[in-house]
């Protein structure tokens, strides 16, 4: 069977969107080979592939995975040269805790998952299917979004609500779950210290959560039963009162209220349609200063409720495209995090470096850079040798 059994093929890694498809090829070493992105799905697409992009119509998932496959197949990736592919999938509910081989009762499971994440499974699982269709003989493997967040304590992930409406998956869950873990396992490596007991992690980009992370475990993150709650996002609403969401429905329905929270809010409804933070701080308005002002803030003030559930604070690390790149983002945050020991090295914080602190700092601060694809290509090799294990 092609890619069964061949211990130094290459690995496909999936990371399907509502309208793109993120990819990258990893060797058997984990170094990375080629990325990509099939972007504007449905829309006015492109697809990007090492860099160099091509604008064409791509109607559907389907479409732009076998497009991917003909660019990839040019470069020598085929079939033959595949050992797996392995998927992001957002929502892995309460079952799906670790990664896992494709099989048709796992299928089955992400698809239950589906109301939960319904901007996001169906369209993982479509990446899957319409691969699976392709490849038939291809090994899948599938990483959770929500599955580093399992080690939250009982008392995090309830919502104050009676049981029998919790039987219906109703429960905190959080996401960037990959990041994160990404994050932990590589962060010693990159700082040259053991990771912190005590760690802060910012996950800071069109989508943004914060997380606790103790002994190296998720304690706590700031998204819950969906990744609308929490911060303020490109496009998220953030936190918002439910009797506010439930007015807004009776007002203008419910499928309106879905689209603008999801797609109309956070700094794009703050700023009147800005949703990019680089644009945001090019663009010199009231709205726009205030957007950034609103998602530093309400960073901060989840970022001290974080801190309190840690029962303190050892390290803080940014991670996402804003967290690696907007210094003045991080600035402000960082500012605000001053009451706890926190000494900013501004110079260090203004190129982007790895390591933030200045020597009279009580806390370590670092740029950890986002490596979900690798990680992804990490749990499916895992799963590998354990299958392959005498």
């Amino acid at each position: 069977m092609v890619g069964e059994g061949t211990q130094t093929g290459d690995i496909l890694v999936i990371n399907a969107g509502s309208s793109s498809i993120k990819f990258a090829v990893f060797d058997a070493d984990l170094q990375e080979k080629h990325s990509g992105l099939a972007d504007g799905i449905g829309g006015g697409s492109a697809l990007m592939v090492n860099g160099i992009k091509s604008v064409m119509p791509i109607m559907d998932h389907a479409q732009a995975l076998s497009y991917i496959l003909t660019a990839l197949s040019d470069l020598g990736v085929t079939p033959q040269t595949l050992r797996a592919a392995a998927h992001r999938v957002v929502h892995g509910g309460e079952a799906l805790i670790k990664p896992a081989k494709v099989t048709p009762k796992i299928l089955s499971e992400i698809q239950a998952c589906a109301p939960l994440a319904p901007l996001h499974n169906p369209h993982n699982l479509a990446a899957i299917r319409a691969l699976a269709d392709m490849m038939p003989d291809l090994a899948q493997y599938v990483s959770f979004d929500t599955s580093f967040h399992a080690s939250n304590p009982d008392v995090a992930t309830r919502y104050a609500i009676p049981k029998a409406f919790e039987t219906e998956g109703i429960r905190r869950y959080g996401f960037h779950g990959i990041s994160y873990a990404s994050l932990t396992e590589n962060m010693p490596a990159i700082t040259g210290q053991p990771l912190p007991r005590r760690l802060l992690a910012l996950h800071l980009g069109n989508g943004a959560s914060l997380c606790a992370i103790q002994d190296g475990k998720s304690i706590a993150t700031t998204m819950g039963y969906s990744p609308i709650d929490g911060l303020t996002m490109g496009t998220r609403a953030g936190g918002i009162d439910a009797n506010a969401v439930l007015r807004l429905a009776e007002l203008h329905g419910i499928e309106t209220v879905k689209t603008m929270l999801n797609t109309e809010s956070g700094l794009a409804g703050l700023s009147g349609g800005i949703s990019d933070m680089r644009s945001l701080m090019q663009t010199q308005d009231d709205d726009s200063s205030f957007a950034i002002q609103h998602f530093v803030y309400w960073s901060l003030r989840h970022a001290g409720s974080l801190i309190a559930a840690m029962q303190g604070l050892d390290s803080i690390a940014f991670t996402g495209g804003i967290g690696e790149n907007a210094s003045d983002v991080r600035a402000g945050i960082l500012k605000g995090l001053e009451w706890i020991g926190v000494k900013m090295d501004k110079e260090a914080n203004t190129r982007n470096a790895i390591q933030l602190h200045g020597d009279n700092s009580a806390i370590t601060i670092w740029i950890i850079s986002a490596q979900e694809e690798r990680k992804i290509a990490t749990d499916a090799m895992a799963l590998m040798a354990n299958e392959t294990a005498p």
